[in-house]
């Protein structure tokens, strides 16, 4: 009998492990939106009216306009735009960030023209 006490408490600890760690690896990731708001300077920010959440998020295919916005050492095929909403000025298009598919690292940014 108490054999099978102890095989039920590993079975019960194994998925109580399991699911703690589900819930914590999803609360630990950071939302695209947020990762390239993190890394605009403090003026580019300030044109963001409402929320980083009021941006629009696309996987799109990296061409020679949108390379040159990049760091000089990143040479893959796609990335994520963030074009954030409602940022244009008098003298500025939409600000956009381009994060790598590892959806961390910010590889660079521009402001689309109108």
């Amino acid at each position: 009998m108490n054999k099978l006490r102890f095989i039920l408490l590993l079975i019960f600890l194994s998925i109580l492990q399991t699911g703690c760690n589900v819930f914590f690896e999803s609360k630990s990731t950071i939302p695209i939106e947020m990762v390239a708001f993190n890394r605009l300077s403090d003026e580019e920010k300030d044109l963001i009216p409402v929320s980083p959440k009021d941006s629009i998020v696309q996987k799109i295919r990296v061409n020679d306009e949108i390379e040159s916005f990049f760091d000089k050492d990143y040479h893959k095929d796609q990335v994520y735009s963030v074009s954030f909403n409602n940022t244009e000025t008098n003298f500025s298009g939409k600000l956009e960030v381009f994060v790598d598919l590892d959806k961390i690292t910010v590889v660079g940014k521009r402001n689309m023209s109108k």
